[in-house]
This record gives C-alpha cells, sequence and structure tokens, in this order.
C-alpha cells in the first residue's frame, strides 16, 4: 500500500510540475508556396485560460466561447512584434485562432519579403502574468531552422540570414 501511495505522489508531483512550466512556442513560417510568412502561436489552454480571467476580472473558458478565443488571440497579437532589418513591428494580419485539445493557436500572416536580412522579434505574451514565461520562436523556410528564446527580461532580439 505504501508503495501504491509512493507511486501516485510522485505521478502528482510530476504532473504539477508539468503543469507549473510556462512555455508558449511560435512558428514562423517562410512559406516559398503561398509567398507569406505564416506565424503560428501554440498556448496552453489553461494558462491561456487563467490570465485571460486575469485580464478581464470573470473566469473565461476557451473551449466554449469564440469570444474569449478572439480576446486571448488579441493579446498575443499585442505582444508579439516582427521586425524587418530593425526592431520596428511590422504589419501582421490576424487570420484566426482555434482551440485544439490542450492548446489555443493564434494565426497571423504577412506577404513574404523579397529578401531578407535581419528578422527582429519582441515576444513577452503571458510574462506580465507569470515572470517565469519563456516564449520560444522558431523561424523555419530560410534554411537551416533558427530559434530565439524570450524570458521576462528579453526586449527585441535579432537573426541574421
Amino acid at each position: 500500500m505504501r508503495t501504491v501511495f509512493l507511486i501516485l505522489s510522485l505521478l502528482m508531483a510530476c504532473h504539477a510540475q508539468a503543469h507549473q512550466m510556462k512555455t508558449a512556442i511560435s512558428r514562423v513560417l517562410f512559406n516559398e508556396r503561398t509567398g507569406n510568412v505564416e506565424i503560428m502561436h501554440r498556448f496552453y489552454v489553461h494558462d491561456a485560460e487563467h490570465a485571460l480571467g486575469e485580464i478581464t476580472g470573470k473566469q473565461e473558458y476557451l473551449l466554449e466561447n469564440p469570444e474569449a478565443q478572439l480576446q486571448f488571440a488579441r493579446y498575443v497579437s499585442a505582444h508579439f512584434a516582427m521586425g524587418l532589418g530593425e526592431p520596428k513591428p511590422v504589419t501582421l494580419a490576424h487570420v484566426g485562432q482555434e482551440v485544439d485539445g490542450k492548446f489555443i493557436w493564434v494565426y497571423q500572416e504577412m506577404p513574404a519579403p523579397a529578401q531578407v536580412g535581419e528578422l527582429w522579434f519582441r515576444f513577452d505574451a503571458l510574462q506580465d502574468q507569470w515572470p517565469e514565461q519563456v516564449n520560444q520562436i522558431n523561424v523555419e523556410g530560410l534554411g537551416k531552422v533558427r530559434s530565439l528564446r524570450f524570458d521576462n527580461r528579453s526586449r527585441w532580439q535579432k537573426l541574421s540570414f
């Protein structure tokens, strides 16, 4: 019986620890086929609901509420920026958002530039809620996949091509 209790305790601790990891991942794809830069942000639904509840002052359920999904997408868009050649945000079109299992996805895009020398990024979503939040950007379609990680001390970061 003690062994079963120990195993259950370890499993619960692992689950709680896994849930404590505050991370988001964004994929920035230079899609040669479409001629667009397609940006896909992925957040845990639980984290998004909690943050949105803090922002709005009421409990939000993303799965059941398309308006709350849109509100979270607007929040993400306000906390993500991309610059071409300088740390100055370009205009990104909002494409949509969706809940898929335990994740909420937010989609943006823009026409791909003719040439890319430097890409600048800022990504501080959810860091106003949780200082330990880490956001990662993976850039694809310009050769080898390149990545940047943003913690609560990060501002603009660049990748040179």
